[in-house]
């Protein structure tokens, strides 16, 4: 039996609706005292690599697996010995007198299950942080306190009896500390959001990330948020991580030949990839352009005062291009809703930047980017791109994307096909900017020139929408004053 002063830190659901994660490095180690919040280690989902913040203060007693193993969702990874002996795990719920039938002790184990799913088998159940005096009150705050620490729903326990007098007990955490799960207060921590502060709208009092997101909102200037309901990136199949299997050798080298696993970014990646190729008919449209305007006024931006501390090159104006060329022609924004089957015509930009990261290809989005002005834009692809490289990326960071630019021309790349983020409906892929001969003013003369190409969802775009769009961006890459102009 676990000792009733130490806590099982399960492996959360950190990607909404992810099944496993690989630990990628422990923060700390059996003996280590932790506190509410501290960040006990860095996993790897199917989307991003994620710091995972512990939600109560102890000392650690072991950790269930090493660097490198991959886990499944629910699974305990951490043991936490509770400082002052508080409240245990959890607790067997009495029998009722009045069913013999319903043992006090019941043998069944549970079964894995996501956090916040599933059904437990275990009549055992989670201390409330407070007792209600209403038995179906104080039923509903124990399946939400179980919920929070990975438990599942837990079944209804049958309320004690009335005459049944509350027994003393070690002092409980207080009543004051709010409830959220430890992704949202990972969140709040990051952007320095005090949790006792925020109005919790979640099902009994627990704090939600839209919770946080409004208590920013609020101390600062509104802002426009992304509409909700948007598509979801393909779950990965999960694979079934028992407590003793060892961890993968991060590849396999003999000699001739070397294996290395694929899992995390680069498993998620290939999984979309795939879905997308046999599910979008794709239909990849090119044309080369002179840029020689564009390249000019990068420059001129950067001497701009406005654009101080902000990194300002063609990528810049290329987003900028695609998104006046979206407000051209709004249905190029759209998604295919197979299930329902109809088009779903946003009218938002959530523009996705593809960015290559030791990790394998990720796609964070600029979320709202069409309501931004070019400070706006520049300021947060630089934030996108410096948290790209760093291993920051957060899971939200990556979904609800709309559309996608992908620059290949960094490798030197002329251009390419590139293929369509799942739940988009066009990427558009950006070539090397390079000097060539080129027809100016009737003379040959060498010219700043690139080659744009527009990869689009055959189903929902056809060829005279998907030509429009690409040849706005041409014009106004050739062009840039029609920025001023088409705005």
């Amino acid at each position: 039996m676990t000792n009733a002063s130490v806590r099982e830190f399960k492996m959360p659901d950190v990607g909404e609706g992810l099944t496993e994660a690989e630990i990628l490095k422990w923060y700390v180690q059996p003996g280590d005292t932790v506190t509410d919040g501290q960040v006990v280690c860095e996993v790897e989902t199917a989307k991003a690599a994620v710091e995972l913040p512990i939600p109560y203060d102890g000392v650690v007693r072991s950790l269930h697996f090493p660097e490198g193993t991959t886990v499944d969702v629910g699974t305990s990874i951490i043991a936490v010995e509770v400082a002052g002996g508080a409240a245990p795990a959890q607790e067997a719920a009495p029998a009722p007198a009045a069913e013999p039938e319903q043992p006090a002790e019941q043998p069944a184990a549970r079964q894995p299950v996501l956090v916040g799913y599933g059904v437990a088998t275990s009549s055992t159940r989670r201390r409330p942080r407070k007792q209600p005096q209403d038995p179906a009150a104080r039923q509903a705050a124990s399946a939400v306190q179980s919920e929070l620490n990975g438990h599942g729903a837990a079944p209804a326990a049958p309320a004690a009896p009335p005459a049944a007098p509350a027994a003393p007990a070690a002092p409980a955490a207080p009543a004051q500390r709010p409830l959220a799960k430890p992704p949202v207060r990972k969140l709040a921590k990051d952007l320095g959001v005090d949790l006792a502060t925020v109005t919790p709208t979640g099902p009994d009092g627990v704090v939600t990330r839209e919770d946080v997101h409004a208590a920013v909102a609020a101390a600062q200037a509104p802002q426009q948020t992304a509409p909700a309901a948007q598509p979801a990136a393909p779950a990965v199949p999960a694979v079934p991580a028992p407590a003793d299997r060892p961890a993968a050798p991060a590849s396999y080298d003999s000699g001739r030949e070397t294996r290395i696993p694929v899992k995390g970014v680069r498993k998620a990646t290939a999984a979309a990839m795939v879905g997308s190729a046999f599910t979008a008919p794709h239909v990849t449209e090119f044309v080369t352009v002179d840029v020689t305007r564009t390249m000019k006024l990068v420059e001129e931006l950067k001497q701009d005062k406005e654009f101080a501390g902000l990194r300002v090159n063609p990528l810049l104006l290329i987003a900028k291009a695609l998104l006046v060329a979206i407000r051209r022609n709004p249905d190029i924004n759209a998604s295919w809703d197979e299930a329902a089957q109809e088009i779903v015509v946003k009218h938002y930009v959530n523009l996705g930047i593809a960015a290559a990261t030791p990790r394998g290809l990720i796609v964070p989005n600029i979320k709202d980017a069409h309501a931004k002005t070019l400070p706006e834009l520049a300021a947060s692809l630089g934030e996108l791109v410096s948290t790209a490289r760093e291993g920051k990326t957060s899971p939200s960071a990556m979904q609800g994307g709309t559309v996608t630019i992908t620059n290949v021309g960094v490798f030197g790349v002329d251009t390419g096909t590139p293929i369509l983020n799942p739940g988009e409906s066009a990427i558009l892929a950006v070539g090397a900017i390079k000097p060539q001969p080129w027809v100016h003013k009737g003379k040959v003369k060498p010219r700043q020139v690139t080659t744009l190409a527009l990869s689009f969802d055959h189903r929902l775009v056809d060829g005279e929408l998907g030509s429009k769009v690409l040849a706005d961006v041409a014009a106004i890459l050739e062009q840039p004053k029609r920025l001023i102009t088409w705005a």
